[in-house]
C-alpha cells in the first residue's frame, strides 16, 4: 500500500502533508496528556512491530505493494492517536532508510496507514466489543474486524489517490504525468488485493494479539483505564 515517489502529483503531494501536519500535531499533544509511563514502551513496540510487518510486501499491478500495518492493534493498545503516531513513525523510517514508500508520499502514506486506519479500525472494535468484559470474545472479534475494515479503507483512500492522479495532471493530449490509471483500475487494484489476502492477514494477526493479550495482561486492552492512572 506504500505510495512510491513519481505516482503523485504535487498537489496530491502537498495536500498529503498539509493534512498530516496538524494531526501529528494534535496526537502529539494528546499523547503528552494520557500516555503513562507503563504505555510508553508501548509506543515504540507499536512502531516497531508496525515496521516489520510491512516490510512483508506483495507488488501490486500499478506500482504499489499490498502488506497488513498493524495499526489497529496499536489503537486498541493505545488509543488511535497514539497509533497515529507510532505508525508514522514506522512510515517515515521505511521511507527514509529502505525506500519504501516515496519520501514526497509520506504524507499521504501516513493519511492512508496512519490516520485513518487507526481510526476507523478501532471506531469499529469500540462499536463492536461495547461494553463487553476485557477477556471477552467480542473484543477478539471486534480486533479482528476492526483490522480488516481498517486495512481496506486505507486500501481505498490509496486507490482514490493513486486514480485521481490522470484527472488532475496530463498532457494536452490526455496522458497522465504521474499514475496512468484512472478511478476504475486503481481502486479495483488497491481494494481487491486488500479484500481478499491481506485483509485476512491482518484480522487474523489482529485478532489473535488481543485474544493472546487477554490471557496474559488483559490490562493493557484498556488504555483509557491506563491513562487515568
Amino acid at each position: 500500500m506504500h505510495i512510491p515517489d513519481g505516482y503523485l502529483g504535487p498537489a496530491t503531494c502537498i495536500a498529503g502533508y498539509a493534512v498530516m501536519a496538524p494531526l501529528w500535531a494534535i496526537a502529539s499533544n494528546k499523547v503528552k496528556k494520557t500516555l503513562n509511563k507503563k504505555q510508553v514502551p508501548l509506543l515504540a513496540i507499536g512502531a516497531a512491530f508496525s515496521f516489520v510487518i510491512m516490510m512483508f510486501n506483495i507488488p501490486i499491478p500499478g506500482g504499489s505493494s499490498g502488506h497488513a500495518v498493524g495499526a489497529v492493534i496499536a489503537a486498541i493498545l493505545l488509543g488511535p492517536w497514539a497509533a497515529c503516531l507510532s505508525v508514522s513513525v514506522a512510515l517515515v523510517l521505511q521511507a527514509l532508510l529502505f525506500g519504501d514508500g516515496g519520501i514526497t508520499a509520506i504524507g499521504a502514506n501516513c493519511f492512508n496507514m496512519a490516520f485513518i486506519m487507526p481510526f476507523a479500525g478501532y471506531a469499529v472494535y469500540r462499536v463492536i466489543s461495547g461494553r463487553s468484559a476485557v477477556t471477552s470474545l467480542r473484543r477478539v472479534i471486534g480486533a479482528g474486524i476492526g483490522g480488516y475494515v481498517g486495512l481496506v479503507l486505507s486500501s481505498v483512500c490509496a486507490g482514490v489517490e493513486f486514480g485521481l492522479q490522470p484527472l488532475l495532471h496530463h498532457t494536452a493530449s490526455g496522458q497522465s504525468l504521474y499514475c496512468p490509471y484512472g478511478l476504475s483500475v486503481a481502486i479495483p487494484a488497491m481494494v481487491g488485493e486488500h479484500v481478499l489476502i491481506f485483509g485476512w492477514v491482518e484480522l487474523i494477526a489482529t485478532a489473535v494479539i488481543v485474544k493472546y493479550l487477554q490471557k496474559q495482561d488483559p490490562t493493557l486492552l484498556q488504555p483509557e483505564m491506563e491513562a487515568a492512572k
